[in-house]
């Protein structure tokens, strides 16, 4: 009764796909990263996986879903050429913003200044977008060719977990700053 139910809503709003979706996701990212840091069911930040399935949910999937809903009307095919063009703008248009949203969101949410949320933005978002430049667009251009319009946000969001798993682990790791030249 209640899966009809979850069915039929998620069916009428289908940005709930998603947020359902990522509001497990994000977490479990976050939590296979603090698995390779060592934690276990005692010892990991429960609250840190908070923090991550409120990003998840509210942020990254409305997010995301308004911009598979964008790039279907601009392309609306999905022959390989459209969705080559798709994961292409997605790259330079959609995913610098999500990056240092995703960087700026998490530190507001730990409680850090808008300062520091900036600062970890900044320091943190090249390394990021490098490795994404190459991981995304082979994904959503499978993504966008193999899978039908209305479960491109549930595909995604399963490659988005192992996305994720690298954002928690770039996210608690401390950039290494410069040394100081001795004169």
């Amino acid at each position: 009764m209640w899966w009809k139910f979850i069915v039929e809503v998620t069916n009428e709003y289908k940005i709930l796909r998603g947020m359902l979706s990522y509001s497990a996701l994000w977490p479990i990212g976050c939590l296979i990263q603090q698995t390779f840091e060592g934690k276990r069911l005692h010892t990991y930040d429960w609250e840190r996986c908070l923090r991550y399935s409120l990003y998840g949910t509210f942020v990254s999937a409305p997010m995301l879903y308004t911009w598979m809903r964008c790039a279907n009307i601009m392309w609306p095919r999905t022959d390989f050429r459209s969705s080559l063009a798709k994961a292409f703008t997605e790259q330079a248009a959609y995913d610098p913003f999500a990056i240092v949203m995703f960087f700026y969101g998490m530190s507001i949410l730990e409680r850090k200044t808008q300062q520091q949320a900036g600062d970890e933005a900044k320091d943190k978002f090249w390394d990021t977008y490098k490795v994404g430049f190459f991981y995304w667009p082979v994904v959503q251009t499978v993504n966008f060719s193999l899978v039908k319009p209305k479960n491109q946000i549930v595909v995604a969001g399963f490659f988005s977990l192992i996305w994720t798993t690298f954002l928690a682990y770039v996210k608690s790791s401390k950039k290494a700053q410069p040394a100081l030249e001795v004169a």
